[in-house]
């Protein structure tokens, strides 16, 4: 059987992460026995490790990863990097702040053999027009410096095997901002068998986002010099 690796990164999520992990737990089931939920969280100043250390008691393939960096773009490559570690077969990333629908996994799970990556497109989005906005510029810039044309390159709703995540991962520094990002860029750039499929993407189910828009602004900017570094790596 298919070992599955569903990876999460958490920062102060104290108000989701126990519903999150027990609505996204029991797709372990039925897989292979060293099938994991792991759950990086580093940094948080909430209850947001102390109750995943709770859980960990009752969901024994729960595992959580607290010696990341404490950004989102370095906790999704150390998930990447554990699970490619760890034997996975496929990893399938989703955010901790309940915005994602469990629901829609099988779905993709029942697909998988023939495509290497199969990616969330949140055509209707409940996080508001400001980050949907935010989306669409990116596509653009993609289809700028790479030539590709992605409909939604940052879902966090992405199944993909873990061999072909492993050709591109180490591409990126360790502490990279907007891996998923150039991960779906790596994906359609290289022609690797890709599927952009509909789900439902909720508004935040609880808590505070961490990353407000002058944060994305910052990071948008930073993006740019970025590109044009990784794009000289690309052949």
């Amino acid at each position: 059987m298919d070992t599955l690796f569903i990876v999460m990164p958490a920062y102060n999520e104290e108000e989701n992460i126990e519903n999150v992990v027990r609505h996204w737990y029991p797709l372990l089931q039925e897989k292979d026995e060293n099938s994991r939920l792991v759950i990086a969280d580093s940094g948080s100043v909430d209850k947001t490790h102390d109750k995943l250390i709770q859980l960990m008691a009752e969901f024994p393939k729960l595992e959580v990863l607290s010696n990341t960096e404490k950004q989102h773009g370095p906790k999704v490559i150390a998930l990447y990097d554990y699970a490619v570690k760890q034997g996975a077969t496929y990893i399938f990333q989703t955010d901790s702040d309940g915005q994602t629908n469990p629901e829609e996994f099988p779905v993709f799970w029942e697909l998988r053999n023939e495509y290497d990556g199969i990616f969330g497109l949140r055509n209707a989005r409940g996080d508001g027009k400001i980050r949907a906005g935010v989306e669409m510029v990116v596509c653009m810039l993609l289809r700028l410096y790479f030539g590709v044309r992605i409909p939604d390159a940052n879902a966090p709703f992405r199944l993909m095997r873990s061999d072909t995540v492993k050709k591109y991962l180490y591409r990126m520094p360790y502490d990279y901002n907007l891996p998923n990002i150039m991960m779906t860029t790596y994906f359609v750039y290289y022609k690797e068998r890709s599927l952009f499929k509909n789900i439902s993407f909720k508004p935040r189910q609880g808590g505070t986002n961490s990353i407000d828009i002058p944060k994305i602004i910052r990071i948008g900017w930073k993006a740019l010099g970025d590109f044009k570094e990784l794009k000289k790596g690309m052949k």
